[in-house]
């Protein structure tokens, strides 16, 4: 049954696909409203997962194992893959002790700024990569205030490639910390994207504008306006006199529904912040309704179907295309959270800075359906042609799409390079030999989680000229990592008839004879120096151990973490 349910999401995002390549297959418009909708967004919506077993058994009982729904659980001994064994981790002068004690998991951290606290964890947040972890204060135990007080996620991570523990924040690309702090309250941070909430909760921002103050529900989407969706009111006094109700159901005050709309999201927002906690989840973890929306219609009445579509007769959902295809609806219930593009570093790819009107796309992990939609597929093709929404990606079938047999996604509007001849005349590159469409459109140059490359998301060209002119290093060198940028410049304007600047590639690498991989790691931002050293990791030879050992100081600790890895590969363990 989870194999045919997937296959139908498959096809209806073929289907959306094949629009453009065929203008006789009629795609049904997202469906216009009933008399009476059949609302998706409210508390009141929702019935939870639990319910869903009754009719889609299979489904359910993969979905319970499944990464998506692990994302936030109840700390319990089957659900920690940490050994919590008393190894300790240092950061500065500061240091955290793992350990457990009768069966229950504890971070002890001794910080110069907040002295020796003792945390017992309470919640685990991740579990296919790595493991985060959230805790409440029982330095006190014998004070029932002290005991349990407020849950605040710990600065400690486990990293499965290697089996270490790290420094939370290092995941992402900030500078060295100076030493450990416990200061942020889970239910103000984590809980929005890793579990399930009543949607409406996270529309607060959206309805307020790109100034709104920053909230459990607030998403980083960061898009063009060609891009982004935008929410519109459709009964205003209905709508603000619902968010006043969560805002109450939550512990908040009571609002003025009089006031105008901004103000009172505002506040709305700010109550919201205060007072939501775990005990108003719909769920821990990601449900079925974080993405389906609210079923309890559904449930009461299997003729009225669940929707991606925001159904509400409060607000609509505005989509930034004219015509609005199933597969965009799939792509923005995953671009709710699957959107970062987080912390202080500045860079972006494509040449762009964090804080331009319109960034580039991520570097690291966590930003994939963003990147996706600032792509050129991201109309006609949903997230669900190559990810299974219901359990786990399993490696092999991953890895097969980066091969020929991949070429099908692609192909199903791309009818042309189907064949060898069409293929071969695109690439220039035998079939089999570099002719996989993911190997150029989607190459492998973000930081993952567990210090690999990872598929960059946002679908283009390596021949694209903000790519070539404005990012190091030239895609083409991901593969190639002996050439030189003349070589690969030169080769792609031959074949593909582009024209590059050289000045502005001399600007970048120094050199056009200087080997792109070599001048990136010299001359390169942290995040494209990361990608030589992947590189080199992976394709390189004892002979570039030399040029990787200098980046083990390097300023941010996850560029280290990568050097690190490569080091490994290239020598063996230290």
């Amino acid at each position: 049954m989870a194999r045919r349910t997937v296959l139908a999401l498959l096809a209806v995002a073929a289907c959306a696909r094949a629009r453009s390549t065929d203008p006789s297959l009629e795609v049904p418009e997202a469906p216009a409203p009933a008399a009476r909708v059949a609302s998706n967004i409210l508390r009141a919506d929702y019935a939870g997962s639990s319910v869903c077993a009754d009719c889609h058994a299979d489904i359910h009982a993969v979905w319970t194992q499944s990464p998506m729904h692990r994302m936030t659980r109840v700390a319990r001994d089957r659900s920690i893959e940490a050994p919590f064994d008393g190894a300790t981790l240092q950061v500065g002068a500061d240091t955290a002790t793992m350990e457990t004690r009768g069966g229950k998991r504890y971070v002890t951290v001794e910080a110069a700024a907040q002295g020796r606290r003792v945390y017992r964890v309470t919640k685990v947040i991740g579990g296919r990569y790595r493991e985060d972890y959230v805790g409440v204060d029982v330095t006190d135990a014998d004070d029932p205030a002290r005991a349990w007080n407020v849950e605040r996620v710990l600065p400690v991570s486990f990293v499965f490639s290697n089996r270490a523990w790290r420094y939370k924040g290092y995941s992402v690309m900030v500078r060295e910390r100076p030493g450990l702090l416990v200061r942020v309250a889970w239910s103000r941070t984590c809980i929005g994207c890793h579990n399930t909430l009543p949607a409406i909760t996270m529309f607060y921002d959206d309805l307020a504008g790109p100034d709104a103050p920053a909230y459990q529900g607030r998403t980083s989407e960061l898009l063009p306006p060609s891009r982004a969706w935008r929410l519109e009111p459709l009964d205003q006094r209905a709508l603000v006199t619902a968010i006043a109700d969560e805002v109450v159901r939550i512990g908040g005050k009571a609002l003025d529904v009089e006031q105008p709309l901004s103000t009172f999201l505002r506040q709305a927002i700010g109550e919201t912040r205060t007072h939501f906690g775990g005990a108003d989840l719909i769920e821990v973890g990601i449900g079925c309704e974080a993405c389906h929306g609210g079923a309890a219609e559904h449930v009461a009445d299997p003729e009225v179907l669940p929707s991606f579509e925001l159904r509400s007769s409060l607000v609509r959902a505005v989509p930034p295309t004219r015509d609005v295809s199933p597969a965009q609806w799939v792509n923005r219930a995953c671009l709710r959270c699957h959107t970062v593009l987080f912390t202080e570093y500045p860079w972006t790819w494509e040449g762009g800075r964090r804080d331009d009107a319109q960034p580039g796309g991520s570097t690291t992990n966590s930003g994939e359906a963003r990147d996706f939609n600032l792509g050129g597929c991201a109309t006609q093709l949903s997230c669900v042609a190559c990810h299974d929404p219901h359990g786990e990606d399993r490696p092999e079938a991953l890895a097969a799409l980066a091969t020929m047999d991949g070429n099908a996604v692609c192909t199903t509007c791309h009818a042309a390079l189907a064949s060898a001849s069409g293929l071969r005349a695109h690439t220039h590159h035998a079939p089999g030999e570099g002719s996989a469409c993911l190997g150029c459109h989607m190459p492998k140059k973000n930081m993952g989680l567990g210090y690999d490359l990872v598929r960059y998301h946002r679908i283009g060209a390596p021949t694209d000229t903000n790519r070539v002119q404005a990012d190091r290093p030239l895609e083409c060198a991901l593969c190639h990592r002996d050439k030189t940028v003349a070589e690969l410049a030169g080769t792609m304007e031959r074949w593909w008839g582009k024209r590059y600047d050289r000045a502005e590639l001399i600007a970048l690498y120094g050199d056009l004879d200087a080997n792109v991989i070599g001048a990136t790691l010299a001359r390169g931002k942290p995040h494209e120096q990361a990608v030589a050293i992947g590189v080199l990791g992976e394709r390189g030879g004892p002979g570039d151990i030399a040029a990787l050992v200098p980046f083990l100081e390097h300023e941010y600790p996850l560029v280290r973490y990568y050097a690190a890895r490569a080091l490994e590969r290239l020598g063996g363990p230290p």
